[in-house]
């Protein structure tokens, strides 16, 4: 798989941003394994599988989801920006890079064809780190003092 397509930009995207899911499951991981429910599994002589899936995972569950949805806009503005470039999905699939990358001809003419595009990216990653920002209240209802 060589040259521009919507594959290529979302393996790119994709694999750039592994070290960062990366980085919280480990930390979660390693935060929940010293809790005494999960020490109490060990001593009731439970199997590292078991453990895995029961204890750990779910409970590891919400902070994947929160840094997911804390991606997704870096995601969204990858993806304009490959696209942007000529190195994304090309014409005729839509894209909002792709159409930024039209408007530069018309900007003085039209500047609502440059304008569109780049609202629709802002309000796209701001709709994202609202839903994040809700998905860790929901998890975690201590997280902004509220107790």
């Amino acid at each position: 798989m060589s040259g521009p397509s919507l594959q290529n930009a979302a393996l790119a995207i994709g694999i750039a941003h592994i070290p960062a899911m990366i980085r919280v499951v480990r930390g979660e991981t390693l935060r929940i394994k010293e809790s005494d429910f999960v020490l109490g599994a060990k001593t009731m002589d439970a199997s590292g599988l078991r453990i895995i899936f029961t204890h750990v995972l779910p409970n590891a569950a919400s902070a994947i989801i929160v840094q997911a949805t804390v991606i997704m806009p870096v995601a969204v503005i990858g993806e304009a920006l490959l696209s942007f470039l000529g190195l994304g999905i090309q014409p005729p699939t839509p894209s909002l890079g792709i159409m930024l990358s039209d408007a530069q001809q018309y900007i003085f003419r039209s500047p609502t064809a440059a304008i569109v595009p780049g609202v629709g990216i802002a309000l796209i990653c701001l709709a994202f780190n609202l839903f994040g920002d809700a998905l860790r209240d929901a998890f975690d209802p201590t997280a902004n003092g509220r107790k």
